[in-house]
């Protein structure tokens, strides 16, 4: 299975570590996994201008990194949401990203999608948990886990090991 993951933090910390974790657990079961580091890329937000599904065919009149995303994005089998928590929900970084897979609609191959998130402090993941669960819904992606790690959860070892499990289990 060829799996994309879409690393929303600008930084190297939490969120990487969760990732890859994730990746470890997914490349020894045999899959394929492709991180895109969305968080350090330059993504314009979706313009709403349409162009993608008129003159566009399916292409953004923008051009910017997210011509470097959307060949793994159309290509993958299951699609994994990282991001850490800002003021409430995932990055802008990756909500970008998000949105602008409005020029292809849903994904021709995915099936799957899975999320992690980190923060600092508890009880912080419910707006990034239902935009996840809300684009998942309408990409028709069943959801494989949402896995989050705060305070010293993050980069624990049985936290990483959890989610290595999980992955080694798809």
């Amino acid at each position: 299975m060829k799996i994309a993951v879409l690393n929303g933090s600008p930084q190297v910390g939490n969120t990487a570590a969760m990732i890859n974790a994730f990746a470890e657990g997914a490349k020894e079961a045999g899959h394929e996994v492709e991180i895109l580091h969305v968080g350090r890329m330059k993504i314009a937000g979706c313009m709403g201008c349409g162009y993608c599904h008129g003159k566009g065919e399916g292409q953004c009149v923008q051009k910017d990194d997210m011509e470097k995303v959307m060949p793994a994005y159309k290509e993958a089998d299951m699609i994994v949401y990282a991001s850490p928590i800002y003021y409430f929900g995932m990055t802008a970084q990756i909500m970008a990203a998000m949105q602008r897979v409005f020029a292809i609609g849903k994904p021709a191959k995915a099936t799957k999608a899975a999320l992690l998130l980190s923060s600092g402090s508890p009880n912080v993941y419910d707006g990034a948990i239902g935009t996840y669960k809300a684009m998942t819904s309408y990409l028709g992606l069943a959801d494989q886990g949402i896995f989050t790690a705060h305070g010293e959860e993050n980069g624990s070892e049985a936290k990483l090991a959890e989610i290595r499990a999980f992955a080694k289990g798809l």
